[in-house]
């Protein structure tokens, strides 16, 4: 995947390696802030990597409850300064969005590493009436195991700067659909949202999401709000996201490497019957 304009910076470093130094150029992930203005009003600043923010701005609105559907934006631009500066803008029309605005700039005011902590509750997640993923979707275990390599191999921006986490949709056969990267996980499965939703195409209800780093709380609640079936992650998931994966049917895979992975809600979409029967994993 190549990587996006404006995603990495070089820089003059030195390097010290037993016992010698040297001075070489190295390349950094960009991390600049992001302002979301919906109906001419401030909403949201979120520190990002520069590249796909239009998918960014419309996987927000869609995973944070604002929107519904692709039929509630009337526009959606980037904003250039007047003094031919890069844009860190995105402005988005709406319609039929109803939502308390001083609320919403409380909470969504986030930094790159913690993802929208402010509304880490699932009776919120209740409220928005958000549905139990596609039962019928089943992926073999066998191929689970093969996508976190498929990720590692097409992270163009993270080969070149390991700096960067990422987000990507696979089909059951292990296909790679889409992937994105960010500075911020939740910035990188935001596009991914984005993408689909400007395509047209969720739910994803026949879809995998595999994410680098841990599987929190605020990337279940996206993931289910894009209608994903299956959620992984190489590293552990958090408490409250397995309390949600567990209530609203979501399958959530962690420690995905090599030819190991932990199951903690939803087993049937990847296991057979007889596979699952010695999970003893309790309730929460």
């Amino acid at each position: 995947m190549k990587a996006p304009e404006r995603s990495i910076e070089l820089t003059q470093v030195t390097e010290w390696n037993d016992g010698r130094d040297r001075t070489l150029q190295d390349s950094l992930a960009t991390e600049e802030p992001l302002e979301i203005r919906v109906n001419g009003a401030a909403l949201a600043v979120t520190m990002r990597t520069p590249g796909s923010d239009l998918e960014l701005a419309a996987g927000f609105l869609l995973s944070e409850g604002i929107i519904q559907s692709q039929d509630q934006i009337t526009s959606l631009r980037a904003v250039a300064p007047e003094n031919g500066a890069k844009s860190n803008l995105v402005e988005a029309e709406l319609k039929d969005a109803e939502f308390d605005r001083t609320e919403l700039q409380r909470n969504f005011f986030a930094g790159s590493s913690c993802g929208i902590c402010g509304k880490a509750s699932i009776n919120a997640i209740r409220v928005r009436g958000l549905r139990q993923p596609n039962r019928g979707f089943r992926v073999d275990p066998e191929i689970l195991c093969r996508l976190p390599e498929t990720l590692r191999s097409e992270q163009e921006v993270f080969s070149r700067t390991g700096g960067l986490h990422a987000a990507a949709l696979f089909d059951a056969s292990g296909q790679l659909i889409a992937l994105r990267e960010d500075i911020g996980r939740h910035n990188a499965v935001d596009k991914i949202a984005g993408w689909a939703l400007l395509r047209g195409d969720l739910p994803l209800s026949r879809n995998v999401m595999l994410v680098s780093g841990r599987g929190g709380f605020e990337i279940a609640q996206k993931a289910l709000a894009m209608g994903i079936p299956i959620m992984a992650s190489v590293s552990a998931p958090s408490s409250l996201a397995v309390k949600l994966a567990r209530e609203l049917g979501l399958t959530l895979v962690g420690f995905l490497r090599g030819r190991r992975f932990i199951v903690y809600s939803g087993e049937f979409r990847c296991l057979r019957a007889d596979e699952g029967k010695n999970l003893s994993i309790p309730p929460m």
